[in-house]
């Protein structure tokens, strides 16, 4: 087995490494997003993280991958064999307990996106079609990479992810080459820098395994009026939609007074993890408002053009009056034909006319997409000539 860039070993991003633990402590969070660009320890980090909740899985899910691959469905080697009505468990079952990483997930249709978030949130897995009817559990902690420059996720799905690091390229002459000794160092001797690394790597894990069994307790850490107070004004300040970011936060917080082995939360741990939990909610609603205060505002009485201003005196007497009317020009492409004479538009132009439509379902989309992949391959296979 090929050793792994250790979770200790990261410099530089504080606020990921930071994440990611919360992330694992506190399963409810969501998940995490990274958004940075390329080469800064994205999946390095969340495959470190998997190895530092050992023994647990670490499965990556590919762009291609359908709805079925995802959350499983009818066995079908089973019921072609012998008859029987069989369930074939997909992605999410094989990373529970551990790390389920989504390379690019602002490319993944919307259909899987939600599907994900809502098994991250609840951590159950439902499967309802294909003749079956099968549940099972599937905690596991959501990791998320986004290049902002490729297209955004829509602002639904971003709220319902936990936590958000804004990733940039290191700027630090001596951390630069410092990130860059240690991963050549690595890459040459891997399992001598695994070793000379564990002396910081079993406590960290230790001290993580303590963390999620002290907040898995309900009867440790409760939320005290005060912390409630502190997120509201967070939350407030920002002008998040909904309570969702309110219920972030608190667990968020909790989780951090769980690594950190405190008696009780405190509005420091509020203020710590705020800026993860805001950070791609803010966004939205703080753009949209700067937009709207900066759109000019016109009185109610305010004509809609103004008119055009005089000439100015001295131009206006710099041009001399001509003496007598320009001839007229008898070329076809100067001359302009009367107005009367242009073809006018019909007067229902511009009208908006009726379209029939009706709403399909993301489901019903997929079915309609296979199905007209396979009726083109079919006519491929039949028509001849055709390359195949």
């Amino acid at each position: 087995m090929t050793p792994t860039f250790p979770l200790s070993a990261i410099r530089g991003q504080p606020q990921l490494v930071q994440a990611l633990l919360l992330a694992a402590i506190e399963p409810a969070l969501g998940g995490v997003l990274i958004q940075g660009p390329r080469g800064t320890a994205k999946s390095t980090a969340a495959r470190a993280l998997a190895d530092l909740l050992a023994p647990a899985p670490f499965v990556t899910l590919p762009l291609g991958a359908s709805i079925e691959h995802v959350v499983g469905s009818l066995d079908l080697s089973k019921a072609l064999s012998g008859n029987e009505v069989a369930f074939a468990p997909g992605l999410l079952a094989r990373a529970h307990g551990g790390v389920l990483y989504v390379d690019e997930i602002n490319l993944l249709p919307d259909a899987i996106v939600d599907v994900l978030l809502d098994v991250a949130a609840s951590g159950v897995t439902r499967v309802e079609r294909d003749g079956i009817s099968h549940g099972h559990a599937a905690r596991f902690v959501l990791i998320g990479t986004m290049n902002p420059e490729e297209g955004m996720l829509r602002p639904q799905l971003l709220d319902r992810l936990g936590l958000c690091v804004q990733l940039a390229n290191a700027q630090d002459p001596a951390l630069r080459s410092a990130i860059v000794k240690a991963r050549l160092r690595f890459d040459l001797d891997p399992a001598g820098f695994v070793a000379a690394h564990a002396t910081q790597q079993a406590p960290m894990a230790e001290r993580l395994q303590q963390a999620r069994t002290r907040c898995a307790k309900a009867a440790e850490l409760p939320w005290s009026d005060a912390v409630h107070e502190e997120v509201a004004r967070q939350c407030i300040a920002a002008c998040v939609d909904g309570l969702r970011a309110d219920l972030v936060m608190l667990r968020a917080a909790r989780a951090l007074a769980a690594w950190e082995g405190s008696d009780a939360i405190e509005s420091h741990h509020v203020a710590e993890v705020a800026p993860l939990v805001l950070l791609h909610r803010a966004n939205q609603t703080s753009g949209d408002a700067a937009q709207r205060q900066a759109l000019p505002s016109l009185p109610a009485s305010a004509p809609v053009s103004e008119p055009l201003p005089e000439p100015l005196p001295a131009l206006a007497e710099a041009v001399p009056e001509p003496s007598a009317p320009p001839a007229q020009s008898t070329s076809p492409r100067q001359s302009n034909p009367p107005a009367q004479e242009l073809e006018q538009p019909p007067p229902d132009w511009g009208a908006p006319r009726p379209m029939a439509s009706a709403p399909v379902s993301a489901l019903q989309a997929d079915a309609l997409a296979q199905a007209a992949m396979e009726a083109l391959a079919a006519k491929k296979a039949r028509a001849p000539g055709l390359p195949r």
